[in-house]
């Protein structure tokens, strides 16, 4: 896998891309003429600072690296439970298997952010980057809250931190609320993706939970960005206090937050297996049909292999994907030799769920399909949101519960909430590529 030096046709293919991102917004904004392009200035400007610190600026890497090595090290906590419950199973010397090396570690983070929730850790720690963001951007207290909440707790769970103010929040605000959850990724599941891309090599597990780490924080900005665009704030903002709305889900003592944590985490899990069990399977039956049966009876399946150099295996469902957004892909900075890949693992994610996307990414990672680096980290960031057709269903489902009389607005938001989070992670990877060059 070669590395790209830094060019100014780089960063030009980088500035349209976030051009294109911001015009795809602003094209769909329900109220052009309401949109404050002063935060949108501030907003993308908060991006590239980020972005610029983590690349360049020594000191800030570190932070982030040993942020990462610290989320692995916690990581590897878990290997302590698996030998007492498998023994000799536990053990890799036969290969990292998902189910048994992966998909545990969701339970053991469930538990540490619920145990963290209790003793009022998280509290704090998103309280001053709601508090840091609100000083950039002009947003409520309710929405820095939830936003920033949003990098540590998932899409159903971060609302509780304002549920008492859910009911009287404006459409602008509501809607950036599920922007965020479409945007950005829980602490529990990150564990699970750092495990599926990084495998048994702890300095590449390391890099992704840096990376990762980067994106949550740097979909933040972007969720306010995009999600002002799309539906701009037209009436007053009211600053309501929020720093006690999150007290209230607090459990009683240690141990039951504990073993609530846990028992959420179990049923985590066990979402994740089956929805991984149950799309990858149906790809499997997708591709059966288009590769096995139409590519192979019309000849299709040699064509395209020759034609993309080995990277398609013939008229597949990925395949079908990276041709419908390799343009999009390549307006964004993506190397021209792995825009089919990226564009469909995009693709891959939205129709199906980021799970699909990064177990698809890991695979060709390991195949050496890719031609550059740029282009995997490029697709960690893609990938790093919850934005699929699945998670409507779940913030129509949470959101509805918090605040029945919002149902409405709430499900005439839903769609343009998956394209708001979708636009947020492809602006995150364009910034961070443009930057790399």
């Amino acid at each position: 896998m070669e590395g790209i030096s830094w060019d100014f046709f780089s960063l030009v293919r980088g500035i349209i891309g976030i051009l294109v991102v911001i015009l795809v917004a602003y094209a769909l904004s329900d109220n052009r003429r309401r949109v404050d392009f002063r935060l949108v200035g501030i907003g993308l400007t908060l991006q590239l600072v980020f972005a610029l610190s983590i690349i360049y600026i020594p000191f800030f890497s570190r932070i982030l690296e040993l942020g990462g090595a610290a989320f692995v090290k916690m990581m590897d906590f878990t290997s302590a439970g698996l030998s007492f419950l498998l023994g000799p199973y536990a053990a890799k010397t036969n290969g990292f298997i998902f189910l048994v090396h992966s998909l545990p570690i969701v339970i053991f983070f469930s538990a540490l952010i619920s145990l963290c929730y209790h003793w009022g850790i998280i509290q704090k720690i998103v309280g001053a980057f709601s508090w840091l963001l609100r000083k950039f951007v002009r947003i409520s207290g309710a929405e820095g809250l939830v936003t920033c909440g949003n990098v540590f707790m998932g899409m159903a769970e971060a609302p509780v931190l304002i549920k008492n103010y859910v009911p009287t929040m404006n459409r602008s605000e509501i809607f950036l609320m599920m922007v965020a959850g479409m945007a950005t990724i829980s602490g529990g599941v990150m564990g699970t993706y750092v495990g599926m891309l990084g495998g048994d090599d702890p300095a590449a597990r390391v890099l992704f939970a840096k990376h990762l780490l980067s994106a949550s924080i740097m979909a933040v900005p972007g969720a306010v960005v995009v999600a002002k665009l799309l539906c701009p704030q037209t009436e007053r903002i009211v600053d309501r206090p929020s720093s006690r709305s999150g007290e209230e889900g607090r459990r009683g003592n240690t141990l039951e937050a504990i073993a609530s944590g846990a028992s959420t985490g179990v049923k985590l899990m066990i979402n994740i297996a089956a929805m991984l069990l149950v799309f990858i399977s149906l790809v499997a039956m997708a591709n059966y049909i288009l590769k096995d049966l139409i590519g192979s009876w019309t000849g299709l399946n040699e064509w395209i292999v020759a034609w993309t150099d080995g990277r398609a295996e013939g008229l597949t469902f990925q395949f079908l994907l990276g041709v419908v957004t390799a343009p999009f892909m390549w307006l964004l900075g993506v190397p021209s030799e792995d825009l089919f890949l990226v564009g469909s693992l995009f693709g891959q994610k939205t129709i199906l769920n980021e799970f699909v996307g990064y177990f698809q990414l890991q695979e060709w990672r390991a195949a050496g399909l890719f031609a550059y680096e740029k282009s995997v980290v490029m697709a960690t960031y893609i990938l790093c949101g919850f934005a699929n057709i699945g998670s409507i269903g779940i913030l129509l489902g949470g959101l509805g519960v918090l605040a029945p009389e919002k149902r409405e607005i709430i499900s005439r938001l839903g769609v343009r909430s998956l394209i708001g989070g979708s636009l947020v992670s492809l602006l995150s990877a364009t910034v961070v590529g443009m930057l790399m060059g």
